[in-house]
């Protein structure tokens, strides 16, 4: 096969890619620098602040963690400290920026094999979505946690997450369904029945049942005292004194209708734990339920702390806001001051790795672009050299059965009559040169059907020579429109089918039809040309095998220069057959 002088160029061009590519000096990259001990110092010292609630320091000191650490070889305590400060940005209610920082812990989670960091980030991204009521993506992340191949307890609390946005969303029915699962078989079942739940277990079964109670209560289930008795009950056991102004508001919600002063009396116990463990959400909830319960100057009372409440809440989030900006300053002014060495060392080696995988990438994107730029071209090569053996083949069979089908039997026929007649008698002599001219004639015809197609400024004449040729005495054919506009400014390929789809129209026309007039209209409108068949053939029907071999041809031929057909007959009015071609 000959090379074309694109394809030369094309390996050329690759040629001197690898080339370079393989030439390439590795650039010297910084000796890396092992902050594991000091990782690990920081961590612990994180963690114990994190557990005695002491946020702000606690962050600090995982911002400075993710700073030292490698995310390949550190990887947990990298991934771990990301998942630490997107808690406590969810627990400030910054939920945009908490789902910010735990999207950067998902490109890690393929690396670590413990399912407990997936866990912990799809709980994140379920708790911030659940928290600003979007609750598809909650359910979608609570699903997805549940999903993990985690230990049981975290699957009875991936479970009970999907509880709780069932619950958020008032279809307390599956909340129950699901909650009544988790309680009544499985982990903690199995723990409450061995009388084993303590510390974090007991705190998170007390959560399910108080949420159990809650959907009850929301239904009139005569079991809502029963399950916000045990809730109170465990928290008391273990002192959980975050939940317990939960409990206290929730007996005091249910006694509201049935005992007034026993409800009052439940708000001002979750009123007192909530001050004292100043927590938002339960200060305010216990608020509420002391305005519900309370009547003259107790209810003016609680409304005017409520009012004070709420309105020192903005002021409240705004100071907690300035306190975190004025952590990550001093944050950024301690690491100029004591890790500046150290923070350059590690910025110049992910310069350098980057750089490397940059080049990385760049040379397979470019190496990847020019084989498959060669595959195309050479495909197409192939491929253009295998249709115009194929199209070549072809119209060597379709001249060969034509000249078998219409001039043999011509041949035959004449060739047998001057074998019995003397050609010196004028009329025999002229029946031969008849018969010699009607073989002429046909061939004539076959030779130009195979002939290549004028598309230059003699298009036109072609097109009306070609359509001339199949009238005669029993057909006439009428053209109009052909020189109303510019042939010249049309595609070769779309004057081409043009020319062959007329051509078998009134080949097979000619073969099959009755018609004894005909015409053929072209007319242009916008950036289209319409042309249009008519004749007064009454007998060719809608359903008849030779209309619709004709027209899937006619069809095929349009469809690749992006025409559309449409067609009519019937007995009455003959046929009709138009089609339109884009410009």
């Amino acid at each position: 096969m000959k090379i074309s002088p694109a394809i030369k160029i094309l390996f050329l061009l690759f040629a001197f890619l690898l080339i370079t590519a393989c030439e390439k000096k590795r650039e010297e990259i910084a000796p890396k620098i092992d902050n594991t001990a000091e990782i690990k110092r920081l961590t612990a010292i994180a963690d114990a602040d994190y557990d005695k609630n002491e946020f702000q320091k606690a962050y600090k000191n995982y911002e400075i963690i993710i700073q030292l650490s490698d995310p390949e070889k550190n990887r947990i305590d990298y991934v771990d400290a990301l998942v630490s400060i997107a808690l406590i940005q969810q627990f400030e209610g910054n939920y945009l920026k908490s789902e910010i920082t735990a999207t950067k812990i998902l490109p890690h989670l393929k690396y670590l094999k413990k399912p407990r960091f997936a866990w912990e980030t799809y709980k994140i991204f379920a708790d911030n979505y659940l928290s600003t009521k979007d609750y598809d993506n909650a359910l979608l992340y609570a699903k997805k946690a549940y999903d993990l191949n985690a230990s049981p307890r975290r699957e009875a609390n991936a479970l009970a997450n999907i509880a709780l946005v069932y619950m958020h969303k008032g279809d307390y029915k599956k909340a129950i369904k699901i909650y009544t699962q988790i309680t009544t078989s499985g982990y903690y079942a199995e723990k409450k029945k061995a009388n084993t739940l303590e510390g974090y277990e007991l705190m998170d079964y007390a959560i399910m049942i108080s949420n159990l109670g809650i959907s009850s209560f929301q239904l009139h289930d005569p079991k809502t005292i029963d399950y916000y008795n045990e809730a109170l009950k465990s928290r008391l056991k273990i002192n959980d004194r975050q939940k317990l102004p939960d409990s206290y508001g929730n007996l005091s919600d249910y006694y509201f209708d049935k005992n007034p002063s026993l409800s009052k009396k439940y708000a001002e116990m979750s009123y007192k734990i909530a001050c004292e463990i100043n927590f938002y959400k339960e200060k305010r909830f216990a608020l509420l339920c002391l305005i519900r319960t309370s009547t003259g100057n107790d209810l003016k009372k609680y409304t005017n702390l409520y009012v004070k409440f709420t309105d020192s809440i903005a002021k409240t989030r705004l100071i907690e806001k300035n306190q975190f900006a004025s952590i990550k300053y001093n944050f950024k002014k301690d690491r100029d001051e004591n890790l500046e060495l150290k923070k350059q060392k590690a910025e110049n080696e992910l310069q350098l790795q980057r750089q490397k995988n940059r080049s990385y990438i760049s040379y397979f994107i470019i190496f990847l672009s020019v084989f498959i730029l060669l595959f195309l071209v050479i495909h197409k090569t192939l491929k253009g050299k295998r249709e115009r053996n194929e199209a070549a083949f072809k119209s060597e069979l379709r001249i060969s059965q034509k000249l078998h089908k219409e001039l043999s039997t011509e041949v035959f026929k004449l060739f047998k009559n001057i074998q019995n007649v003397e050609l010196e008698k004028p009329n025999n002599k002229e029946d031969l040169l008849n018969g010699l001219d009607n073989i002429y004639v046909k061939t004539r015809k076959i030779s130009k059907e195979s002939c290549t197609i004028l598309t230059d400024k003699n298009y036109e004449d072609s097109l009306k020579e070609m359509v001339s040729e199949y009238s005669n005495s029993n057909l006439n054919i009428i053209i109009n429109g052909l020189n109303t506009f510019s042939w010249s400014k049309i595609d070769r390929i779309k004057k081409i089918t043009v020319y062959r789809i007329l051509q078998e129209l009134f080949e097979n026309m000619k073969s099959n039809s009755t018609a004894s007039l005909a015409s053929i209209s072209f007319k242009k409108y916008e950036k289209n040309i319409q042309i249009t068949y008519v004749d007064n053939d009454t007998e060719i029907k809608k359903d008849d095998m030779i209309l619709k071999k004709i027209l899937q041809n006619v069809e095929n031929r349009i469809k690749t220069i992006k025409g559309t057909i449409n067609f009519e007959s019937n007995q009455e009015n003959g046929f009709k057959i138009s089609f339109t071609i884009p410009i």
